[in-house]
């Protein structure tokens, strides 16, 4: 393993770990915002006081799925350093740039396949 691989291991296990709290704490959030509308019987698309619950369950949801999508891509990325693919590109098997994995951990294709 060279100091790169390190580097990435240690960014896409940084990574990880944010991504798995914001699904934690979105989940929560969801899950007072549903507990919320159950206990509130007013008309909230009517509200003059702002975003309706409907809104908000479904503006956090769909955090919530965006947070769940790149947590599986980072367990991907993971998944592909320990079986040594990672870093090599998907369409065209030649390695993907260093800097582009440290913009985009979770690349698969090199830029070259990507634009």
């Amino acid at each position: 393993m060279t100091p790169s691989d390190d580097a990435l291991r240690d960014l896409l296990t940084t990574e990880r770990a944010r991504t798995a709290e914001r699904v934690n704490a979105l989940s929560r959030d969801l899950e007072v915002i549903v507990e919320a509308s159950r206990l509130v019987s007013t008309d909230d698309e009517h509200d003059p006081e702002g975003a309706t619950i409907a809104f908000e369950r479904s503006q956090t949801g769909t955090f919530l799925e965006d947070a769940r999508r790149r947590l599986d891509e980072l367990d991907g990325a993971l998944e592909r350093l320990e079986a040594g693919g990672y870093g090599v590109c998907a369409n065209c098997g030649r390695p993907i740039a260093i800097e582009r994995l440290r913009a985009r951990p979770t690349a698969t294709t090199c830029i070259e396949c990507a634009t």
